[in-house]
């Protein structure tokens, strides 16, 4: 006899955008304690994003609440959520933009935000992803053990793709072209949500060049957006590296976090001598804390192979361009010593 597996919790989540003009003026006027807030619904259950453009509980931050405002859907149900954010507008003066998550998010220090251009351009925009974990109701739980099966999303969003039915925009790469839909893009992406849906000039474009990307690296991601799946990392680590470090950054660069995520455990499953300083390096720039930790237990593992990555021409990429990575390698290797 088979066994059953019943899920007894499920998820609901909603993405929304918020923007904030004027920002400068309210950071500057609004005490620490004030804020302003956005309402919601979730999973039935009402919230409120209350963002505090001038708290100071940890410096001069900005910051993000969310709170519960209608009542428990059942009197002895407990409603647990978290809030996501990403900063969209404006870019932190040589910062990434990463992802924050909890119910009360520290964004970003007032101090890297560079002053406006203009008044078009004093204005906040954040993603907001409010996830909400649900307990599933007795018959909720049995109806799971129905087989069902496997979605198959991806072949309906890749058929645009290859066909190009319907597409609003087409990219400049390297050279090569590319027609996409922005609706999909801005779906998956809060970056192009930001650059076909807000104030920016790509909004009105119909043609849009991508510099500093090549061209193989697009269509790779592309494929992801429609299908999530890369085909292209599905080989053996020695013949993809180079895509996967090409595609981490293009993940990067759009806020497609899962893609950056599978570039970076792909990455992370192969480090050699040759590679391990250029990735090392690559996990610095785009802000891969694990893939980071792999690279540094691998290059301070023995003697042999510390030689052997400070002899490659990685290494001397990585001295002149992620400098400050050297001091924890420093520290690692004394740690090993003691």
């Amino acid at each position: 006899m088979a066994n059953a597996c019943a899920k007894l919790t499920g998820v609901a989540s909603s993405v929304r955008q918020l923007r904030i003009d004027g920002f400068s003026l309210a950071s500057s006027t609004m005490e620490s304690q004030e804020y302003i807030k956005s309402r919601c619904d979730v999973d039935g259950y009402e919230w409120e994003i209350r963002c505090y453009p001038a708290t100071s509980s940890f410096g001069k931050w900005v910051e993000l609440n969310l709170v519960l405002l209608s009542e428990a859907l059942a009197p002895s149900s407990i409603v647990r959520a978290s809030l996501a954010c990403r900063l969209l507008h404006p870019v932190p003066q040589g910062r990434n933009r990463p992802m924050h998550s909890s119910s009360r998010v520290s964004l970003v220090d007032r101090s890297y935000l560079p002053v406006p251009a203009s008044r078009a351009d004093d204005y906040l925009a954040v993603q907001c992803t409010i996830t909400v974990l649900k307990e599933l109701p007795d018959d909720a739980a049995t109806a799971s053990s129905v087989p069902v099966p496997a979605s198959d999303m991806h072949r309906h969003f890749g058929e645009p793709l290859r066909t190009v039915t319907g597409a609003h925009v087409t990219f400049l790469v390297s050279g090569e072209s590319f027609m996409a839909h922005k609706n999909i893009l801005a779906a998956r992406s809060p970056v192009f949500m930001a650059e076909f849906f807000g104030n920016m000039k790509e909004a009105c474009l119909r043609r849009v060049e991508i510099e500093d990307m090549e061209a193989a690296a697009f269509r790779a991601m592309l494929h992801f957006i429609y299908t999530d799946s890369v085909p292209e990392l599905d080989q053996e680590l020695g013949a993809v590296a180079t895509m996967a470090q090409h595609l981490l950054a293009a993940a990067d660069r759009y806020g497609l976090d899962r893609l950056k995520l599978i570039c970076e455990g792909k990455l992370a499953g192969g480090i050699a001598v040759d590679t391990a300083a250029t990735t090392l390096a690559l996990a610095e720039q785009h802000n891969c804390l694990h893939l980071k930790a792999k690279c540094v237990e691998f290059i301070v593992s023995t003697p042999a192979i510390l030689d052997g990555v400070l002899a490659t021409d990685g290494y001397k990429h990585l001295e002149a361009s992620c400098p400050s990575v050297l001091t924890g390698l420093l520290k690692s290797v004394r740690g090993r010593k003691n």
